[in-house]
Formats: structure tokens, sequence, C-alpha cells
């Protein structure tokens, strides 16, 4: 038996753009399906909208996102931030550069005083990151 945790993230109408960011990121394969797809009776004006979209990237990484469909309320400030971990140095750096485009860089990604490489940042998306390479040598 397997139980999973995965990031779910929402938005009003840009999951979309946001996937497919991701997913130049992270790699992998991205499955979208429309509200207009998946639910042939929903309004119209969401016809279009991201329904429920995946990203299975590489390493394992496996990130969700929808819009919200009208008459629902839009997600709106969050204080959850996704963390991203493990000691594959080159991978890490890679989605560090590629999540850091249009970036609000918080903390760069350097030697942190636990031995780590870290770093910390807002996407173009208002999605704060952390990204923690562990066991980098000095």
């Amino acid at each position: 038996m397997t139980v999973n945790l995965n990031p779910y993230l929402g938005f009003r109408d840009q999951a979309r753009e946001a996937l497919d960011f991701y997913h130049s990121v992270f790699g992998g394969e991205l499955k979208v399906g429309t509200f207009g797809e998946m639910m042939p009776t929903a309004d119209p004006a969401d016809a279009d909208k991201v329904m429920h979209g995946q990203i299975e990237g590489e390493h394992g990484v496996v990130l969700m996102a929808s819009d919200a469909p009208t008459g629902m309320e839009g997600p709106t400030v969050s204080n959850i931030s996704v963390s991203l971990s493990g000691d594959d140095e080159a991978f890490l750096t890679r989605c560090w550069n590629g999540l850091a485009e249009g970036a609000n860089v918080i903390e760069p990604l350097t030697k942190a005083p636990w031995g780590d490489t870290f770093g910390m940042l807002t996407d173009r998306f208002g999605i704060t990151w952390l990204v923690n390479v562990s066991g980098v040598a000095a």
C-alpha cells in the first residue's frame, strides 16, 4: 500500500498557463482536462478552463492544478508553500532556475547554516517554493 500527498494548486483562470510553465520546469507528462471536456453541463463560460491538470514529472514529482469555475470563490493569498527537496543537486538546481524565471527570490539558492543548499522564492503565479538540496559538499 502507498499513500501520496501532492500539491494541488488553485487558480481563477491561470491553471493552463501555470501547468505549461511547471511542465517546462519538472518535465514528464502533462495531462489537462477542461470543464467542457470533463463536464459538458458546466457553464459555457468555463468550457476552456482547467477542471483538472496533472504533471507527472521527473523523480516522481506530481503537481496538480485547476481553475475555479464561475460561481465558485476563487483562490486568494495562501500561506502554504511548496517544498521541493532531495539530494539530486543537478535536478533541483535546474528546477530552481526554472521556477526563478519571473519570480521574486526571497532567499537565493545558497549554502544554508544547516549544511544543505537552500533557496526560497515566490514564482510568477504567486506560489512560494522552498528548494533544499541535502548533502551538498562545501
